[in-house]
């Protein structure tokens, strides 16, 4: 299903503590909003805004520079001004397309909220996720009398909440309560619109005070797994007068024969990253048999393999590299190689390694006819 997003990232969460704004915050090493905005993106969002303070816009841009589909717009003074702002700036899709509303607070957001809503939405005018009460509910002020409230047919609403784009614009101009809606399934509602339930998710909490930030630090990590995969790559030598090797050119009485431009360490390391998402290998990606890739520079093949990394919510961890060869020299250029990797792969250098080795004269690689490298890279996803 084609669909489109708004992710509400406009507010100044000061209940949250002091420093920055929750949403710019740093959550298991990635802002808190960029959580979310790798959700939709792997779930196949269309059309994706972002909606900031005026004065924020370019803190958005930075936190979410390397990911694609995305724009953002200035927000206005309150959550629902900000919303029909995002309305907005989705104009040009069609009108009756689907739209989650989401708040960049609820950063743990899955596949199966963004699939219930959008299927739900089938049937309604609006469809949110929602949590049954638990707990017993009392009434009054605190240090006095309270009253027990049942709590049957009570709804802890969530999002992202789903409606047609025009529906919810027609709601908001016809909002007349007294006072600001909470959420945009309430304009709907009041509108006359039928807003049904969903099944929510514990996990889709919104970080609101400091705490929150600590409990979510626990639960990011025990919702991902650490994942590693190899990869090996062998060129052979023949005419020329330089090599690339991991993004390196090296000045050498030879060069490395491929249909590319043979740079065998970046070619293990797009197979090593490809491997630890179950992405197959470079050849199913970048085919030898295609014209196109001739001659290319092989850094294009490893900031794909990054990129498919992001895109399903990941994050590269660290690389190792081996070089196995008896010439050229790899350590003279070992200092340049962790620094192109690092510049590639948007690493600190300590999480780059490059090193080689020989083969004592035994073997292709002893024998000089070419050049192995083997790489290993460690990345983080989802569970």
């Amino acid at each position: 299903m084609n669909f489109s997003a708004v992710i509400v990232a406009a507010g100044s969460g000061t209940r949250a503590g002091p420093g920055q704004a929750k949403q710019w915050r740093d959550l298991a090493g990635k802002p808190v909003l960029r959580w979310s905005v790798e959700s939709l993106l792997n779930a196949g969002v269309k059309n994706l805004v972002i909606v900031t303070e005026p004065g924020a816009r370019s803190i958005a841009e930075d936190i979410l520079k390397d990911l694609p589909g995305w724009t953002t717009t200035s927000g206005g003074a309150t959550r629902a001004l900000s919303v029909q702002a995002g309305l907005v700036a989705l104009a040009d899709r069609p009108t009756d397309e689907p739209v989650l509303i989401h708040d960049a607070a609820r950063p743990f957001l899955g596949a199966a909220a963004i699939t219930g809503v959008l299927t739900a939405l089938a049937n309604a005018d609006g469809a949110i996720p929602a949590l049954p009460v638990a707990d017993t509910l009392k009434s009054g002020a605190a240090g006095s009398a309270v009253v027990t409230k049942p709590r049957d047919n009570l709804w802890r609403a969530q999002t992202p909440q789903a409606f047609r784009r025009d529906r919810l614009l027609t709601a908001y101009a016809a909002w007349n309560g007294p006072d600001e809606p909470t959420d945009d399934a309430q304009v709907v509602e009041q509108d006359g619109g039928r807003v049904v339930v969903v099944p929510g998710d514990p996990m889709l909490f919104k970080l609101t005070y400091p705490e929150d930030f600590a409990m979510a630090e626990q639960l990011a990590g025990r919702a991902r797994i650490t994942r590693m995969g190899q990869g090996f790559d062998a060129h052979r030598w023949g005419p020329g007068e330089s090599v690339w090797l991991c993004g390196v050119e090296i000045a050498h009485d030879e060069t490395l024969i491929g249909h590319s431009d043979a740079d065998a360490g970046l070619h293990a390391l797009t197979d090593a990253i490809l491997g630890a998402i179950g992405e197959g290998d470079i050849g199913d990606h970048f085919p030898p048999t295609d014209p196109q890739w001739k001659g290319a520079s092989s850094d294009k093949f490893l900031i794909h393999a990054v990129d498919l990394v992001r895109r399903r919510g990941g994050t590269l961890v660290n690389v190792d590299v081996t070089l196995i060869c008896e010439r050229p020299k790899i350590k003279p250029h070992r200092a340049a190689m962790r620094a192109r990797l690092a510049e590639i792969l948007d690493l600190p250098l300590d999480r780059v390694s490059v090193k080689a080795t020989t083969t004592e004269g035994m073997g292709f690689t002893g024998r000089g006819e070419g050049l192995a490298a083997q790489a290993i890279a460690v990345v983080e996803t989802p569970a």
